[in-house]
């Protein structure tokens, strides 16, 4: 349930620079988005490709060597690190559109409030028509949270990033303890009937799954509310001290800083990660996850930062540039591009088209990611040379500017006398 993009992190192209050398720093930032993309499509497919994903019984197409070194692979380096990712640019970008407000002379909160009006309403229908671990409405819900504390001091919102972190570590420290002292034969048994019972729904009819979806998000609600909500606003508040503080629009010059957190990210986050992702090996330890998931809460964002640091690094580079442009338009246009995965993705395990879910094991479905990815830089890089915004970026920039931008790229003229695109 990881998940959301320029428009989805709240990033106005209004805020863009015209010289070359801004233009390549925003360049990696929205390439950022894009590997971010990747990261929440491989989790993502997971929930689409099995219901007995996050259930804490084994599923029966993950049953060979191949299937369980993939899902350990894909629990180790992707689940809860991505969705970390886009809530700090979320909150770096916060800062743009705040900017962005300041230079246009209109106000800021209405403007804001629109928005996040907006994107709550996009989050519902994505929840339940295509899938219901949606994290745009959580988004919105924390961004109106972040703009009622956007005055407050980087002390104030750093100490209560690291308290959520702490908070929530610790919350699910003493859920792990209490299921010691539940009947895990009964709990082994309800879980492999509510999977079976999904099973059926997802396989049946479109409104089949429209109920199963409600149905699901009625019982896992608490968890996003106590795992991914407060972590995610944790992120929101690191991203906009970044936002405040320029760290992003000047990378080059903070090198020695992305590789401090570089390394004391994976010193720190690696560990809990594999502390999270050997009970996959096992497939059948309940509390051991729980346990584990404790310890990556408490250091998923130290090894979500050493991703974003490392790979900023990587744009710099030569061969690094050439990803940082294969990526940067899939990522200037997330939104559309999150929930495209969910469109795609349910067409191929749901009712809405191939049936596939629980006939493939994680091996395949995560083949299956890559291989979507891969079709979306396409398209998004053929779209972002004619369009201005993502589709669904258009949209929400509409709303929230209460006028239509144009939607097709303007001819420039450069400097010779011809136009350029």
């Amino acid at each position: 349930m990881n998940t959301s993009s320029k428009d989805m992190a709240l990033h106005d192209p209004s805020t863009q620079a015209t010289d070359g050398a801004s233009n390549e720093r925003q360049q990696m930032v929205d390439a950022l988005r894009g590997f971010a993309l990747l990261g929440i499509l491989v989790v993502n497919i997971a929930s689409f490709a099995s219901t007995y994903y996050a259930l804490g019984v084994p599923d029966p197409m993950s049953a060979s060597l191949a299937d369980r070194c993939a899902s350990f692979v894909r629990t180790l380096v992707f689940e809860n690190k991505f969705y970390l990712l886009f809530s700090f640019l979320f909150g770096y970008s916060f800062t743009l559109q705040m900017r962005a407000a300041e230079r246009d002379g209109k106000p800021f909160v209405p403007r804001m409030v629109r928005r996040h009006v907006a994107l709550w309403v996009i989050g519902v229908a994505h929840a339940v028509l295509l899938y219901y671990g949606d994290i745009l409405t959580v988004y919105a819900v924390l961004g109106a949270v972040l703009l009622m504390l956007r005055r407050r001091g980087d002390v104030f919102l750093a100490c209560a990033a690291i308290g959520l972190v702490l908070l929530t570590s610790l919350l699910w420290a003493g859920v792990g303890h209490m299921y010691t002292q539940v009947d895990m034969l009964m709990a082994t048994q309800a879980a492999y009937a509510e999977a079976a019972a999904a099973l059926a729904a997802y396989r049946a009819t479109p409104a089949m799954v429209v109920v199963q979806h409600l149905r699901d998000l009625s019982q896992t609600w608490w968890i996003t509310g106590l795992v991914q909500a407060p972590e995610a606003l944790a992120m929101f508040f690191a991203g906009f001290i970044a936002g405040r503080r320029g760290l992003l629009a000047h990378v080059e010059a903070h090198r020695s800083l992305l590789r401090r957190v570089l390394s004391w990210g994976l010193a720190i986050g690696l560990p809990g990660a594999l502390v999270y992702a050997f009970p996959m090996l096992r497939s059948n330890d309940t509390v051991r996850e729980i346990q584990g998931l404790s310890v990556t809460l408490l250091t998923a964002p130290f090894l979500s930062a050493a991703y974003a640091a490392g790979m900023l690094l990587v744009f710099q580079r030569g061969r690094g540039r050439l990803l940082a442009q294969l990526l940067a338009p899939a990522g200037r246009m997330a939104l559309s591009n999150y929930l495209l995965q969910s469109l795609v993705c349910a067409w191929i395990f749901l009712a809405y088209g191939l049936r596939w879910i629980g006939t493939i094991g994680p091996l395949a479905a995560t083949a299956i990611a890559f291989a979507i990815f891969a079709c979306q830089l396409v398209l998004s890089r053929w779209w972002m040379r004619h369009f201005a915004y993502g589709p669904v970026e258009w949209l929400l920039r509409a709303f929230t500017n209460l006028r239509l931008p144009p939607m097709r790229r303007r001819r420039q003229v450069d400097q010779r006398g011809g136009t350029a695109s």
